[in-house]
């Protein structure tokens, strides 16, 4: 969806060309495009019509799978890393909230406020800026949920390249010990395999 692929203006023109680059490497053996039904959810998400016929193209040729999660070992030490990752990154939170509830109550401090609107209008500012600032803390740059998760096991197990854009997953992804392609190359890649078919 991200116009760093380079794959069109528009999701819509992203989604068409990547339909059509995926049924013709599908045809001709040279790759195959997977998502986990998690990631497909999140796709279709972005759509009010669901039912459009270039959502349905691009679900053809795709190969819908979860990570067979049972069968996938991995060392105990990543594990070390994301709780202590969890646990820096719930503290950081922690501080960010202290700091934004102080602003507030300084604010509000030898003032009186008369009605419940006018409290909700001076404070709202207070608690975008809390809920920015602790998303930002907590979850940028982090594996924060189980969709991202999906991907890079799904890319493990098939020994696939990740193509993402989300920091976190490209983050965890290395720990992992994941191939990537950053996405601006995704696209000259997908070009690369279809010009080798047809020399």
């Amino acid at each position: 969806m991200e116009a760093g692929l380079s794959l069109g203006e528009k999701t819509e023109d992203v989604v068409i060309r990547l339909t059509n680059i995926g049924r013709e490497l599908n045809e001709n053996g040279k790759g195959k495009f997977f998502m986990t039904p998690g990631a497909v959810s999140e796709f279709l998400s972005f759509f009010d019509n669901k039912n459009k016929p270039f959502i349905s193209d691009f679900l053809s040729v795709l190969t819908i799978e979860s990570p067979d999660v049972s069968t996938i070992m991995l060392s105990g030490s990543i594990f070390y890393k994301l709780i202590e990752d969890i646990r820096a990154r719930s503290y950081r939170g922690l501080n960010i909230a202290e700091e934004e509830i102080s602003a507030a109550a300084l604010e509000f401090s030898d003032k009186k406020i008369n009605e419940r609107k006018d409290f909700q209008i001076k404070i709202g500012k207070y608690i975008k800026k809390f809920r920015d600032r602790y998303r930002n803390a907590t979850r940028t740059g982090f594996l924060d949920s189980v969709v991202d998760l999906d991907l890079i096991m799904l890319a493990k197990q098939k020994r696939g390249f990740l193509v993402s854009t989300d920091e976190g997953v490209l983050s965890w992804g290395r720990t992992f010990g994941v191939k990537e392609m950053p996405s601006p190359a995704f696209a000259k890649r997908l070009e690369s395999l279809l010009h080798s078919r047809r020399e």
